[in-house]
């Protein structure tokens, strides 16, 4: 009876624990780091263009173009309760640096008919999505032509709630799990700005939109080094 009673009482003392670190908030997992610290917009900046066309812009054009973005940026995002919340207007947030090979993770939510999507290296996108108008689910590499768009399972919560993207980049190859389910295993993201090359080395993770209200936070990355 005794060892029942302490085996009781440490599951009991075990529940709100394990409940308070699940709500600790923007808090990042060892090895990684937040790129959004659950209070403002450091780190992150208005979109310009593609990749293509800010490869050609010179170092004081885009920097002009840069500071417009910044502004059309602050008018449609925010920060409410620890998220980004995107008006449905306006055009993506953008990381301040670029990324190579990484793991990421990033917890979302949508409304109703949602659509939005994360670009990696700038490039789109491992798809959102309204599973009830979409029933392949949230997470497959949408751009895709040749290699495989569309995740293997729908692993979506229901509208409304939050879900949680572990998405792996290395190289050209991207796996994604939503809600702890792979949907995506290790395919090749094409590149959607310049069909014929290659995805880009490096560049910016991008939270895109399609002009509807959304909630991102605890955006966690992990740099991984190239052998």
């Amino acid at each position: 009876m005794k060892s029942l009673l302490s085996l009781g009482l440490t599951v009991f003392l075990a529940i709100p624990v394990a409940e308070a670190v699940h709500a600790a908030d923007n808090t990042p997992p060892e090895g990684f780091v937040a790129l959004f610290n659950g209070k403002d917009l450091s780190g992150w900046k208005g979109l310009v263009g593609n990749p293509k066309t800010r490869a050609v812009m010179s170092f004081e054009e885009l920097a002009a173009a840069q500071r417009k973005a910044d502004q059309r940026m602050r008018k449609h995002w925010k920060v409410i309760d620890g998220a980004f919340v995107f008006d449905g207007k306006g055009e993506s947030l953008c990381t301040a640096k670029d990324y190579g090979d990484f793991e990421l993770y990033v917890d979302w939510k949508i409304l109703p008919r949602g659509d939005s999507g994360i670009y990696l290296r700038g490039s789109p996108q491992v798809q959102i999505w309204d599973p009830g108008k979409r029933p392949e689910g949230s997470g497959g590499l949408f751009n895709n032509k040749t290699h495989p768009s569309k995740p293997s399972k729908c692993a979506d919560n229901p509208i409304g709630q939050w879900n949680t993207f572990r998405i792996k980049m290395i190289g050209d190859k991207v796996t994604v799990w939503l809600n702890g389910q792979l949907v995506v295993d290790n395919v090749v993201m094409e590149n959607y700005w310049e069909r014929g090359k290659p995805i880009y080395p490096t560049g910016q993770i991008e939270l895109q939109n399609h002009g509807n209200t959304l909630w991102f936070k605890n955006i966690y990355i992990r740099e991984i080094p190239r052998r």
